[in-house]
């Protein structure tokens, strides 16, 4: 019997074994399925704030800075339209970020793809804050400025990281509006942030010390909340729990020229569906300010206080949009908001040209609509989509609204109204109205429905 004793005690041994590596393999299923939304909404929200910080940063250094800096040798008004041509090359290169990031994230994995595009990202941020001006470098200062905004269109391509979509996947069915509006807060944040730094500078500082060197700190700050969140958002992708819940909900990347054929009119369609809101973003946050600077004798740095109010409202608005959209349906009330916008851009001239007080009333309550409309936006994005392609569809459909929607509004709203009168600023906003309208009524099916 001595013989057989090892045997048995080995079989034992294996088994007691196996079934701890089952028990285990159990219970990491089962911390898998019990990470809760609120745990999501943290890397969504640091990831997103982090984001329109440095976005807004950029789009107050092209009112505030940049026609000064680079463009000395145009008038102010050509300087800032120069500026925001500039702008927009970070929305053209958007998608070209995505579709490169995701080709880095099937090869190298996930935590490699976040970490190059936001490396990318702050390195062209910090690039900005250490770039000689026209004064010293002359035409190349304006390339480097252009290559620095490229870089920064296809960094933010390439940091979608597929959180805000495993939060709509995983927030409870009646409470998904809710959810879906946490990561929209990242935008009233990151302005008021912005903004904040901005009018301080502004007050703090001669004219001659801001636009020689003060204006370099926003940079040199969103570089700082870059890593901050770089570190964050790793920490949160990388765990074994978050890689399960991303691989179960197939939130992976999927062939674009796949997701164009097979869901070509979900992209579409979600392109267009927040167009009002995407519209009216920047013609309530950069376009007044170019306007206030050009036309109109009041303090600058008091007028971005008037703004840090409205992305307060707007906040407000955000959170106010999830309680709505839970108890009216997304799509109603992204129909019904839309409808307000186009009223609303019916009165822009008259509010624009009403004086500080028209002024104060056309940025309240149009940062007011924008939280009700801005607080879904991603919903729209997302609800549409298969598991198979949300990943990337959304990815796509983002990009798309920004740069349909957003990417030239600095840029033709201050054209038109420069050259033929704020009514073409009108006209501008109505139609993001009715291609969300018009979008929202062929997709009758954009409640959620996963």
């Amino acid at each position: 019997m001595m013989p057989n004793t090892p045997s048995h005690s080995g079989g034992i041994s294996a088994v007691l074994q196996q079934s701890s590596l089952n028990n285990s393999a159990r219970n990491t299923k089962s911390d898998h399925s019990t990470i809760a939304p609120g745990e999501i909404a943290i890397g969504v929200v640091i990831g997103r704030a982090s984001e329109y910080f440095d976005f807004f940063v950029y789009a107050m250094a092209s009112v505030l800075v940049f026609p000064s800096v680079f463009f000395p040798f145009e008038q102010r008004l050509e300087g800032t339209l120069y500026a925001f041509t500039i702008f927009s090359f970070a929305f053209l290169a958007r998608p070209f970020g995505t579709v490169l990031f995701m080709a880095l994230q099937q090869r190298f994995g996930r935590e490699a793809k976040l970490m190059a595009a936001l490396f990318l990202l702050g390195i062209s941020t910090a690039g900005m804050a250490f770039l000689p001006t026209y004064s010293h470098l002359g035409f190349a200062s304006i390339v480097l400025l252009s290559l620095l905004r490229v870089g920064q269109g296809i960094a933010l391509g390439g940091s979608w990281d597929g959180l805000p979509s495993l939060l709509a996947l995983n927030a409870p069915r009646n409470r998904r509006g809710w959810y879906a509006m946490l990561g929209q807060l990242g935008a009233p944040v990151g302005f008021m942030m912005a903004g904040g730094l901005f009018a301080y500078l502004l007050s703090d500082l001669t004219t001659e010390d801001f636009l020689d060197w003060g204006w370099r700190y926003p940079f040199y700050v969103a570089f700082a909340i870059n890593v901050v969140a770089l570190f964050a958002r790793l920490r949160l992708v990388s765990t074994n729990e978050y890689a399960h819940l991303l691989d179960e909900k197939e939130l992976e990347p999927t062939s674009v020229l796949e997701v164009t054929r097979s869901q070509g009119r979900n992209v579409l369609i979600g392109a267009l569906a927040a167009l009002a809101s995407y519209a009216l973003f920047h013609l309530v946050t950069v376009f007044p300010l170019s306007w206030i600077r050009l036309y109109s004798p009041r303090s600058l740095s008091g007028f971005l206080l008037i703004q840090i109010c409205g992305a307060a409202l707007m906040a407000v608005g955000v959170v106010a949009s999830g309680l709505i959209a839970d108890r009216l349906g997304r799509r109603t009330t992204l129909g019904s908001v839309a409808v307000l916008i186009a009223v609303l851009s019916a009165f822009v001239p008259a509010l624009m040209k009403g004086g500080e007080l028209g002024e104060n009333i056309f940025i309240l309550l149009g940062f007011s609509l924008l939280g009700l409309s801005y607080g879904q936006a991603a919903g729209a994005v997302t609800a549409n989509f298969p598991a198979k392609y949300r990943y990337t569809g959304a990815a796509l459909t983002s990009d798309l609204s920004w740069l349909v929607g957003a990417g030239f509004a600095p840029l033709v709203a201050l054209g038109l109204s420069a050259h033929f009168g704020l009514a073409y600023v009108s006209l501008y906003l109505l139609s993001g109205s009715v291609c969300s309208l018009a979008a929202l009524s062929l997709n009758r099916a954009l409640e959620i429905q996963n």
